[in-house]
């Protein structure tokens, strides 16, 4: 089932190529199938050993990729910044430096840091998975989302993805802007104006949009962004109502999108602020899909990028 990567590591996907995203994908078909079975170990990476280097809590995230590990029978250390030497002066390298005396071979890395999963792989021979660093990138994340539509609607060549909310603040809108579109789908960005990028010219391929009703407008796809409340100290927004009424993804919005459009969201939900709860559990929601899915897309980049190493 391996192809080869052109990539060592899977640091975001600006940059990465259509092939690599496909050969990713379609590797992930097979272990999705796998997570259907009664027995859904293989024994693809035994013997390799994968650190979870998380200094920032997601449940989500952190469960999926230690399920994908457990899955291809990989040995797993879990690293958490709360417990750990970090707090009490240990620098990053150090840190590193300590865990690879360990003899490890994968790094998992989550960090509100941008940056940091490059600096481990610049100062490390092992290989680095970037499972959210900053308001960077989170390329599992938009790999599954990926994953879902094709799975969906079959191929993400031509379809239109609406992506709405705080997408200043989101890795995830920016690694599925850059994969959907290396793929062959148009992006619309829509949210206020005060969270929106700063830098449009980063986002070249993308079309900006400031109305809800208009940006979902034909959309074969809806992904609803958390707004990060963490960030109202910043004044953003006047309120979470007005957000609600503005931006939010009400049953009234969807009737504007495609009549077999997917409503997405990467979690957890702010019910009633970035999608209604008619909407968020209603029959075009692939929410669901969308977290075992990342399992499967998961197994999938640990897989081609590491499973040379295991077994010879």
């Amino acid at each position: 089932m391996r192809s080869s990567l052109s990539i060592k590591h899977l640091l975001g996907l600006d940059g990465v190529s259509e092939n690599d995203i496909r050969v990713i994908l379609d590797t992930a078909v097979e272990f999705r199938k796998l997570l259907d079975r009664p027995v859904k170990k293989v024994p693809s990476l035994r013997g390799l050993t994968i650190v979870n280097l998380f200094f920032e809590n997601s449940t989500r995230t952190r469960t999926s990729f230690e399920l994908a590990e457990k899955r291809l029978s990989a040995d797993i250390v879990n690293f958490a910044s709360s417990n750990s030497s970090v707090q009490k002066g240990e620098t990053l390298l150090d840190t590193l430096r300590n865990i690879e005396a360990m003899k490890i071979d994968v790094v998992v890395v989550r960090h509100k840091g941008t940056g940091v999963p490059k600096f481990l792989a610049d100062h490390s021979g092992a290989i680095v998975l970037n499972a959210g660093d900053g308001a960077h990138e989170h390329p599992t994340q938009a790999l599954l989302d990926m994953f879902t539509i094709e799975q969906k609607l079959g191929s993400l060549k031509g379809k239109r993805v609406a992506i709405v909310g705080d997408i200043r603040h989101s890795r995830v809108a920016r690694s599925d802007a850059w994969g959907l579109t290396t793929m062959g789908a148009s992006v619309t960005f829509c949210g206020p104006s005060t969270l929106l990028p700063r830098y449009r010219e980063d986002f070249p391929a993308v079309t900006w949009e400031t109305d809800v009703k208009k940006s979902v407008a034909g959309a074969d796809a809806v992904i609803a962004l958390r707004l990060q409340k963490e960030r109202m100290e910043d004044s953003l927004l006047p309120s979470l109502r007005e957000y609600r009424n503005y931006f939010g993804v009400t049953e009234e919005v969807l009737e504007m999108a495609s009549p077999t459009a997917l409503i997405m969201h990467p979690g957890p939900i702010n019910r009633g602020v970035e999608l209604d709860s008619e909407v968020a559990d209603g029959e075009h929601s692939v929410i669901l899909e969308q977290v075992t899915n990342g399992v499967a897309v998961r197994m999938s980049a640990l897989y081609l990028l590491s499973g040379g190493r295991a077994n010879g």
